[in-house]
């Protein structure tokens, strides 16, 4: 079985797809992040906008005109632990569009909100 489009190589189904389900909540901001990529790559806007803090939500994710995200490559990250409250993670999502490669180079916020990660925004890097 292939393992889970976040990049642990553990299956989709015990790996981010737990959190999609809703039968578990992400640990640490990291593995939000990881979520999220995972949640773009099978176009999941039901779970981008539950793990999107309320004050800067939008409305809809428009996930399918986008690319598809094909790898995710975590560069950094500082806090986001199990005790924390604040955590920020820098990553490269990597993306086919047609025959088009490329990567979004990204450093994101996170921040708990009632108890669970949730993404504020992100900045992209050259």
């Amino acid at each position: 079985m292939a393992g889970c489009d976040c990049g642990t190589g553990v299956r989709y189904r015990e790996c981010c797809g737990r959190l999609h389900r809703g039968e578990a909540r992400a640990g640490t901001a990291e593995e939000l992040m990881r979520s999220r990529f995972s949640a773009f790559a099978r176009r999941d806007e039901a779970y981008l906008l539950r793990s999107w803090h309320p004050a800067t939500r939008p409305e809809r994710v428009d996930v399918g005109a986008g690319p598809r995200w094909v790898r995710l490559e975590i560069v950094r990250t500082e806090r986001g632990g199990p005790g924390d409250d604040k955590g920020t993670v820098e990553f490269r999502a990597h993306y086919a569009a047609g025959n088009e490669r490329g990567e979004l180079h990204e450093v994101s916020r996170f921040v708990r909100h009632d108890g669970e990660w949730v993404y504020v925004r992100g900045k992209a890097r050259e």
